[in-house]
């Protein structure tokens, strides 16, 4: 299972998440942000335009996650680099039993600084 991970400013628009997702060059399986990010209509126009379950994420689920790039800002807000890395990392490895998951795409942000979107998939014990 391929997730994309979708990290964006308040303001950001579907338009905005569309190219962040675009970035990654590939089409997900499920789309996964933060609870609070998943409740915001863009990613949820975005989910359904893409048919795609949109999972929501608590910040403790993140906390502590390791990400190959890091946001100082990020990271003293949620205690990891990136939220797209680590939302598409944990959510990857959702699912029935015991699993790991790897990055495919580190975090790509958007020319306007918008959104930012990450590629991460489910790998079996």
């Amino acid at each position: 299972m391929r997730v994309a991970g979708i990290g964006f400013r308040a303001d950001a628009t579907l338009e905005n998440l569309r190219n962040a997702l675009a970035l990654t060059g590939a089409r997900p399986d499920a789309l996964a942000s933060l609870a609070a990010k998943a409740a915001q209509p863009a990613l949820i126009e975005l989910a359904a335009e893409l048919a795609l379950p949109l999972i929501a994420l608590r910040e403790e689920d993140i906390t502590g996650e390791q990400t190959p790039t890091c946001s100082p800002r990020i990271q003293s807000r949620f205690g990891t680099g990136s939220v797209a890395e680590a939302c598409a990392l944990v959510a990857a490895r959702q699912g029935p039993g015991p699993a790991r998951s790897r990055l495919i795409t580190p975090r790509l942000i958007t020319a306007d600084g918008m959104a930012t979107a990450a590629l991460a998939e489910r790998l079996e014990p």
